[in-house]
This record gives structure tokens, C-alpha cells and sequence, in this order.
């Protein structure tokens, strides 16, 4: 199955490296692309090294609609079974050009707040287009239960949506002592100093603001953190204030996340909202404690399943000094993964999202359809022929005649699917909202019967149109 990915953006970022990660543990079954609307960065060169396909379309802006039909036509002459789009603007263009091309979507919701969306606010103009492009795709993924608790509250019908939660490569986060004493040597950090960390973009949402206050209220702590964003120079401008400049370090967008956490004794991820929590995993996969606010990875699993794992309260940097400074939290020793890391491990995602495509995806066109009737009239008479007859003699009755078979080719019944386009769409007509009819076929065997079919509103929905503020996050 060919599988085409848009995504934004591939700076570095939690939903960017996740995408990298799947692709590198997707059954190999699923050939799969990518295309960046924009910033074709360091993710960019980390696919192509393992020997994914990038494509750059070079968007300009929210509002170039230029890069629409160059979308449609690289889905078209790609041959794609399948599109599956990530974070917002790639996800309300990847849906318009996928549905233009003929083609089934998926789009991953990896960045729904309650009122925030990739770190900036939610107006109503994105929810509306969210909402309009969301229609024309076969099904919606949520990275976490508290997600789909969220995109059902907008709307979207349930059965329209599958929780494929983000995984993680519990072996490669494994604590390190090598790593930890390298990275303290080269950071010209004591063996003995207590680091707090912090991984994740500069952003207002992420609250890195409190994590700074807190280390300057404790003399003998530092905090590293990993990741870049708008907040940048006014976390260094706090930590100047406060009189830490030396103890915080702002490290940047850094590739070595796994050597930086074996280097730190604490994790703090104290996040106003969150869709999952990937860094709170990564650091649990680790080894270390770990203190977060908002945190579905954690909060959507029964209890006991992240023992090292300390819910904050949100009252303010005060909270964070309090857990850190007894001496009891400041040599913890290495934990064991807990039965989180391996419930997130990236095969299981991986096998969820296969499973996603296959009930998704665009029949292949090389699977024989059912022969049609010979004429218009019916079926053509049996003939008159003698029946065979067995070696004993006695006539052997005709076998019955076989079902026609069941067909890749044939419309999927499920109503929460959009309907596949015709097996060779006109060039003239390829819109798929008029697909052939199809002969009603009953389910294969070991499959989930569909519901009852209901009329899909995206078949009847205008393409909508993608605004200055609606596309703008």
C-alpha cells in the first residue's frame, strides 16, 4: 500500500519526530512518502537518511492557495492507496487535495487543546474549518482518549474516530550512564549537582517560566533545558532577574534527548494543556521522576501505571520548589520503566495505525472485479447438458454455483468512509463525491460488520475554502 504523508513542517518537534519514528517501525507492507508544506528541516534530513522520500512544496503562507493544486497533483501521479495528514494546516489542505485527487485521508490530531491548538489560541474560524475539512476524509486519529473526548465535544461522530496513541523506543531513552557522565563533562557539570530538565518548544503553553523560577530557588540546582521557540529570550531574560543566568542552560533544538535525560536527577513538564505528553513517556522510559500538569499520556491510564509520576496542581512555581528541595527528591536513583513505557511502546502504535489504513484505504485498481451479465437481457439460459457422471456410474449432481467474490474494488460500506472514486476516474470528472454504485457484499470473515449506512455529508459539502485567520492556529 502506497501511504503519502503532509505534515507542515519538519523542524524539530514532538508530532515530527513521531512521524519519523512510525514510518520507521510501519510494517513493510506500506510504502510510504512525505511531503512538508513548509521548513523542510532537520526531521526533513533524518527521513531522507533513512531513505524516506521528502518532498518540499514550498508553500508561502496560509493563504497561497497556489500550492493547492501542486498538492492534488503530486497526490494524483503518485499513485497513492492513501494520504494521512499531521498538524493543522497540512491537515485542511492534505483533506481538500486529497479528496480533488480521487484519494481516501487520515489526519492525526496531534496538538488539540481544550482552548489551544499547536500552542496558540482557538478561534472559531480554525474550529470551523477544522470541522469542514474533517468531513472530507475517511477517518480522524486521536493520539489520546482525552483527544477523542475532545474532537467528539466539537462534533466529529465517534465512529469517524480511532486513538492511536504516540509510542516511544523505550530502548533508546534506557538510562545511560556513559552518556550521563559524558554529557556532565562536556556541560562542565559536577557529578554530584542536582539537574532539573525540561524538554519541549519555548512556547507560552509549556509554562518553562516556572521551571526557571524554581531553579533560582534552589541555590544548588540546574536546569537544562532542550528546545527552542518564541520564548527563548524571555526565559533568559527571567533567568537574568531572578540571578541564575549561570545555573540555566537553554540548549536549543538538540538530537542527543535520550543522553540529556540520563544526565538529569528530575523532569518537570508543567504544561498548561497537552494532547498527550511524549516528552513525560520519554522520561519515564528513562528512569527519572517525573512532576507534570496537564499530561493525558499519564492521567487517561488507570492508576499504578506511572509510579514515578507526580501530578502537579498547578498553584505555581512554589509547588515545583517544594517536590524538588527535600533531600528525599534529590537522590531518587534510577527508577525502573513502569508499565506506561511499555503500553506506549512504538510497535503497538504502529500496528494500530496499520490497522487504520487497511480499513481506510483506496482499493487497489489490480483486483479483478466480479464479470458482468453477458448482455443487458440477463444471464444466458443453462445449457441442456447431460450431468457428469461418477465412476460407479450413478450421475454426480452439479456443484453449486460459487458466490462472485468478494472485491477490494467494491465501495466500502462503512458510513463513516467517504467512498472510494471509480476504478479509472475520468480526468474530466474525478471529483469523488459521484462514486460508482456498487453491489452491496456482506463483510469478509473476521471482520467488525458495519453500522447501518447513513448519508455522508461529505459527499454533498462544497470544498471549503481556507481563510487568512481560519488556517492560522
Amino acid at each position: 500500500m502506497k501511504v503519502l504523508h503532509i505534515v507542515t513542517g519538519l523542524g524539530v518537534g514532538g508530532a515530527e519526530q513521531q512521524l519519523r519514528l512510525l514510518l520507521r517501525h510501519l510494517p513493510a507492507a506500506f510504502a510510504c512518502d512525505v511531503v512538508t508544506l513548509t521548513n523542510p528541516g532537520a526531521v526533513a534530513a533524518g527521513l531522507r537518511a533513512d531513505g524516506v522520500s521528502v518532498t518540499h512544496l514550498g508553500m508561502g503562507g496560509n493563504r497561497d492557495l497556489g500550492a493547492l493544486p501542486r498538492l492534488v497533483r503530486l497526490v494524483r501521479r503518485g499513485g497513492y492507496d492513501l494520504v494521512h495528514t499531521h498538524l493543522y494546516r497540512a491537515c485542511v489542505y492534505g483533506r481538500i487535495a486529497a479528496r480533488l485527487a480521487g484519494v481516501p485521508s487520515v489526519a492525526t490530531e496531534h496538538s488539540l487543546g481544550e482552548a489551544e491548538i499547536e500552542g496558540r489560541p482557538l478561534t472559531r474560524a480554525n474550529r470551523a474549518l477544522y470541522l469542514a475539512t474533517e468531513r472530507l476524509g475517511a477517518a480522524t486519529v486521536a493520539v489520546s482518549p482525552t483527544v477523542e473526548a475532545r474532537l467528539r465535544a466539537w462534533g466529529v461522530p465517534g465512529r469517524r474516530i480511532h486513538v492511536v496513541p504516540n509510542g516511544v523506543d523505550a530502548d533508546r531513552f534506557a538510562f545511560d550512564a556513559a552518556a550521563r557522565a559524558a554529557v556532565r563533562r562536556r556541560l562542565g557539570l559536577d557529578e554530584d549537582v542536582f539537574v532539573v530538565g525540561g524538554v519541549g518548544r519555548l512556547v507560552p503553553g509549556k509554562r518553562f517560566d516556572l521551571l526557571v523560577e524554581a531553579v533560582a530557588a534552589l541555590p544548588d540546582a540546574v536546569l537544562l533545558l532542550a528546545g527552542d521557540g518564541p520564548e527563548r529570550e524571555a526565559l533568559r531574560a527571567l533567568a537574568v532577574r531572578l540571578g541564575a543566568a549561570g545555573r540555566v542552560r537553554l540548549l536549543g533544538e538538540r538530537a542527543d534527548v535520550p543522553a540529556l535525560l540520563s544526565a538529569m536527577d528530575a523532569f518537570v513538564s508543567a504544561s498548561r494543556e497537552e494532547a498527550f505528553g511524549l516528552a513525560v513517556v520519554e522520561a519515564l522510559a528513562a528512569g527519572l521522576p517525573v512532576l507534570h500538569g496537564v499530561c493525558p499520556a499519564v492521567d487517561d491510564l488507570p492508576a499504578g501505571h506511572a509510579p514515578g509520576a507526580t501530578a502537579l496542581h498547578g498553584t505555581g512555581a512554589g509547588e515545583l520548589v517544594a517536590a524538588l528541595a527535600p533531600p528525599a527528591s534529590r537522590r531518587p536513583g534510577r527508577l525502573a520503566p513502569p508499565p506506561a513505557v511499555a503500553h506506549y511502546d512504538i510497535a503497538r502504535t504502529a500496528r494500530l495505525l496499520a490497522d487504520v489504513y487497511t480499513r481506510c484505504a483506496r482499493p487497489s485498481p489490480h483486483v479483478p472485479r466480479p464479470a458482468p451479465p453477458r448482455d443487458a437481457t440477463g444471464p444466458k439460459p443453462a445449457s441442456a447438458s447431460p450431468p457428469p457422471v461418477r465412476r460407479d456410474g450413478a450421475s454426480r449432481p452439479a456443484a453449486a454455483a460459487s458466490p462472485s467474490p468478494v472485491t477490494r474494488g467494491a465501495a466500502r460500506t462503512d458510513p463513516a468512509w467517504a467512498g472510494p472514486p471509480p476504478a479509472n476516474p475520468s480526468p474530466a470528472n474525478p471529483s469523488p463525491a459521484n462514486p460508482p454504485p456498487a453491489p452491496p457484499h456482506p463483510p469478509p470473515p473476521g471482520s467488525v460488520s458495519p453500522a447501518p449506512s447513513t448519508p455522508n455529508p461529505a459527499a454533498s459539502t462544497p470544498t471549503p475554502v481556507p481563510t487568512e485567520e481560519a488556517v492560522r492556529p
